[in-house]
């Protein structure tokens, strides 16, 4: 081969190279930043490309995803977000509050959609829910009002006049569970025991605790760490014989008792179609924080089986979903 063709050759495959290179930098790349690990969210990112596709963001091509899972210890998640940041993402997805935290603290230009389950705008992450007002915006439920409906239902299946509060000491909105637990209890004349769990290891002192202290059920708050442990806390919970109400129903679908929440894919399907929209242009300061609009009850009557328990039939009447 004579040098010039060499030349040529040579110059047509360094244009190819930075083509390739410049379609590659040209395709999106969402940060995913979570206190859980993957397997504890692959319904939750599922959902998301699911928005993500109805604003034409089809597979892999059209999106790339970069995910840091802290796995129960929110202590990493301020690096990993320095981290996302560094890599000039263009927007992250923070899943719970001690995320989104992360993620506000670390940027004020990259976009951030959040899914989390309290007030924003207690916490500072936005201005308002219909005016966000700078680069942070999402999806919230707020579970904490729906704690009196939770501790009725349980008191209507275990008419009992002692209930346990199960809760993470090390989450920002622990202080928020207690408050409105203790509220909602008084109302209904219930005496209320408040338990920890910061790790996995705390699961059977918790529980053990709650027998000795006379608790006949128990409420969990939610909390990135019970959904990373779920199947041990559904575990424990059968094995002290403790019936126990849940924040979602991922708790009632491997064993557990009961649940009332909202529904996960529906919050998460809207954070990939605000992504899809920011990544189409649109600020998120004019992006209205998003609420849901199912909420779910969920019932397992095998797991009240076990426990010994006859749930109402107004209750099962009532249920969105009875497991058999």
């Amino acid at each position: 081969m004579r040098r010039r063709e060499v030349i040529a050759l040579a110059g047509a495959a360094a244009a190819w190279s930075l083509t390739a290179r410049a379609q590659q930098s040209a395709i999106p790349v969402v940060g995913y930043l979570s206190s859980k690990n993957e397997a504890a969210e692959a319904g939750i990112t599922a959902a998301i490309r699911r928005g993500l596709a109805e604003q034409g963001f089809l597979g892999d091509r059209a999106v790339v995803f970069t995910y840091r899972w802290s796995e129960g210890d929110y202590t990493r998640l301020p690096q990993f977000a320095a981290d996302l940041v560094d890599r000039e993402v263009n927007v992250i997805a923070a899943s719970g509050l001690p995320a989104a935290l992360a993620a506000k603290a670390a940027t004020s230009r990259i976009p951030v959609v959040f899914r989390l389950a309290v007030d924003p705008v207690a916490f500072g992450l936005v201005q308002s829910l219909d005016h966000p007002g700078s680069n942070v915006t999402g999806v919230t439920m707020l579970f904490d009002p729906l704690t009196p409906k939770k501790l009725e239902l349980l008191h209507e299946i275990i008419p009992a006049a002692s209930v346990g509060l199960l809760i993470n000491p090390n989450n920002q909105n622990a202080a928020s569970h207690r408050e409105h637990a203790v509220r909602a209890a008084a109302l209904l004349n219930l005496q209320l025991s408040i338990l920890t769990v910061g790790r996995l290891e705390d699961l059977d002192a918790a529980f053990a605790a709650a027998r000795k202290k006379g608790v006949r059920a128990l409420l969990v708050g939610d909390d990135p760490l019970f959904d990373t442990i779920n199947q041990q806390m559904v575990d424990t919970a059968t094995r002290y014989r403790m019936p126990t109400m849940y924040y979602v129903r991922d708790f009632v679908l491997t064993g557990g008792l009961i649940s009332y929440g909202p529904s996960f894919d529906e919050m998460s399907k809207q954070v990939g179609i605000y992504i899809g929209r920011i990544l189409q242009g649109a600020e998120p300061a004019g992006l209205p924080v998003q609420q849901p609009t199912k909420i779910e009850l969920v019932i397992n009557a095998k797991a009240a089986k076990t426990l010994g328990i006859e749930v109402p039939p107004g209750i099962l009447a009532r249920a969105d979903q009875v497991i058999e």
